[in-house]
């Protein structure tokens, strides 16, 4: 389980497709003798497993469901990518409970400033948006969010200077993908409304 609570911006330092799956070596800021190889980290929202480290970079694996599922299948040498070391029991929980499984791709349709911040529109897949409120959490990209406004497919979301400077999202434009997922009492209530 994360926050929402970015804790590194890595870089994509090598890609290729080996015989099971896509390998990415991520270079990152973390101290890799506290990573376990099997450990999750979050990438872009998006669970993944250490597989292999070195002195300041580590492997994940990542299916071809995930790859498609997902803005992963398009990052490519030099691109970068938020990262989340998982909760443990006893931190504190900065952002709102996310789990790491991506629900959707969105894509942004307008970022404009704000009195310091940014508000952010973006567009999320059918039918994913019935289970997006105002007021409710969203994890873009892997970034815990709040929900400002909903009308239709449309949301938007403030993002505070802070969060702008030290996340992937400074760098969002319109047309680009973003990764959704959406808070998970919602997830549980759309379950349970298919089997009631």
């Amino acid at each position: 389980m994360f926050t929402g609570i970015v804790s590194d911006i890595g870089r994509v330092r090598a890609v290729r497709d080996t015989n099971r799956d896509r390998r990415f070596e991520i270079e990152t800021g973390y101290d890799l003798a506290t990573v376990e190889i099997g450990a999750s980290i979050s990438h872009a929202g998006c669970c993944l497993t250490v597989v292999e480290k070195g002195a300041n970079w580590f492997a994940v694996e990542v299916s071809t469901e995930s790859l498609e599922a997902t803005t992963l299948g398009s990052l490519g040498e030099g691109a970068a990518v938020n990262l989340e070391r998982p909760t443990r029991v006893g931190d504190e929980l900065g952002g709102h409970i996310v789990s790491g499984h991506v629900d959707g791709v969105g894509e942004v349709i307008l970022v404009e400033p704000e009195s310091g911040s940014h508000r952010v529109t973006v567009r999320a897949p059918r039918p994913l948006h019935r289970f997006i409120a105002r007021k409710g959490s969203i994890a873009i990209d892997g970034v815990s969010l709040t929900v400002n406004e909903v009308e239709g497919d449309v949301f938007g979301v403030n993002i505070i200077p802070h969060t702008w400077d030290v996340t992937t999202l400074g760098g969002l434009k319109p047309g680009a993908k973003v990764n959704l997922e959406i808070d998970m009492l919602a997830r549980y209530l759309a379950r349970w409304q298919d089997t009631a």
